[in-house]
């Protein structure tokens, strides 16, 4: 068979200090979800900021993957308050990251963004978040338990179903779901989305009004939820239909490449 048939997804690193040096970062379940749920193959974009020419980066990718993380995105990236101390950051990842889905949505490249992926696709389209959904009286505690508990959980438990998020009628989630009006989700963050970016649709929200999943209306496929489907998605029908939601709008980039060598 000629030409490429595997979709290429890159995947934005973190930077982590292991041993006092850094690393660059992704855990293996976002790569093994790309690979089990999605039938692609990741690629790993480390996170050098602007050493990184998202154009030549973007140009042999079909797709690109958003992680979540420890990390918040940095305030300033979005007119917010500085954060409290403490706050874990990476600014190498937000000025990797930020440009890229930027230029991805440009070129009209499927994303798929989770947990901190969904608030770093929320900022670089115009969005603002909340640094500590877990002070505010409004909203449960998102992040399920605190850290300490949470370190004696099994993986299971810690991924396991936290609460349901009501679908938007008319989304893409809701199709994905197969009309269900609610599904449940694991439960994992602190922050969360305050005002939406202007052009992105709100997909699913909490009980207590969070904002939970958004898409951009009019593009292939960009879609950001703020739960973790990459965790087992293949035992889990909603994560497993949206991995594969997202392989066909890569497939579809292959397509599209093909059709338009061969034109020329």
């Amino acid at each position: 068979m000629s030409g490429r048939n595997l979709p290429f997804v890159g995947i934005p690193c973190c930077v982590r200090q292991i041993w006092e040096r850094p690393f660059h970062t992704v855990a293996d379940r976002y790569t093994e979800a790309v690979i089990s749920a999605a039938g692609c193959l990741p690629l790993l974009i480390p996170a050098i900021g602007p050493h990184v020419d998202v154009s030549a980066v973007l140009d042999r990718l079909d797709g690109l993957l958003l992680t979540g993380s420890p990390s918040n995105v940095e305030p300033h990236q979005y007119g917010g308050p500085p954060s409290m101390e403490g706050t874990l950051h990476d600014p190498d990842r937000d000025a990797t990251t930020l440009p890229l889905i930027r230029e991805a949505v440009r070129r009209d490249l499927p994303v798929l963004a989770i947990c901190l992926g969904i608030q770093e696709l929320n900022v670089a389209l115009g969005g603002t978040l909340h640094q500590r959904i877990f002070d505010m009286p409004e909203r449960f505690n998102h992040r399920r338990r605190g850290l300490a508990a949470a370190r004696k959980l099994t993986m299971d438990e810690r991924y396991g179903p936290a609460h349901p998020v009501h679908l938007s009628p008319g989304g893409r989630l809701t199709d994905l779901a197969g009309g269900a009006g609610e599904i449940m989700v694991n439960s994992l963050h602190g922050q969360g989305i305050d005002q939406p970016a202007p052009d992105l649709f709100v997909e699913a929200a909490a009980p207590d009004g969070q904002i939970e999943a958004v898409s951009l209306p009019g593009a292939r496929f960009v879609v950001g939820v703020q739960w973790h489907p990459e965790y087992k998605p293949l035992e889990n029908s909603f994560s497993r239909a949206l991995f594969m939601a997202f392989a066909q709008a890569c497939h579809a980039i292959i397509a599209g490449n093909t059709a338009n060598r061969r034109a020329a």
